[in-house]
């Protein structure tokens, strides 16, 4: 049991460390929308981003869909609005990793802007295969905003520097009504995720 504890230990060191001095990832979504590309930011917030770089590079979610759009006109119960695009395995739990710890924005230093990418959660520390990315400043996502009860804002941890123009054709999407107002009636496919060179 000890000989597992310190193999654990010296491998999250060795992943601190190498992570800590990494420059920025770019990662390439490629849907049936268009393109994404992104880039992430290990330096600030490295146990997202190792864990985003885990499901690209094993492929997880290939084959994975956008399935929900918040817009100012489909969230009549919240009285703090945000517009994002949320995607990930959605259903499918087969191709989920455990949750991970949750990254505040306060130490990490990053903000939701437009076209930032963070992870979406429930309760700190639930956070795994699901993202969004915002449309617009989003303040109220931010550690100490109001769109969760908690306070403890999102897990940011990237940022969109193409293909802002598919994120919002995305979200112009048609979407159901009642509990399902802001489910994408047609779920955009992602085909691909992969890093870039």
């Amino acid at each position: 049991m000890k000989i597992f504890y310190y193999s654990v230990i010296s491998l999250l060191c060795v992943l601190w460390i190498s992570l800590s001095g990494a420059e920025a990832q770019k990662i390439r979504i490629l849907t049936e929308a268009g393109g994404i590309i992104l880039e992430l930011y290990p330096d600030k917030a490295p146990v997202t981003v190792s864990n985003f770089l885990q499901y690209v590079d094993e492929k997880r979610y290939d084959g994975a869909v956008f399935y929900r759009v918040v817009r100012m006109d489909n969230q009549p119960v919240s009285k703090v609005k945000i517009e994002v695009i949320q995607g990930g395995l959605d259903k499918d739990s087969t191709k989920r990793l455990p949750p991970i710890v949750h990254e505040i924005t306060r130490k990490s230093g990053l903000k939701h802007v437009d076209g930032t990418l963070s992870m979406a959660r429930t309760t700190p520390g639930s956070a795994g295969s699901e993202f969004f990315i915002c449309i617009n400043n989003q303040p109220e996502l931010d550690f100490g905003g109001l769109r969760n009860p908690d306070g403890q804002g999102f897990a940011a941890f990237g940022q969109v520097i193409e293909g802002m123009d598919t994120v919002r054709k995305i979200q112009a999407g048609q979407t159901g009504e009642n509990e399902k107002i802001q489910l994408l009636k047609h779920p955009v496919k992602i085909i691909t995720v992969r890093r870039l060179e």
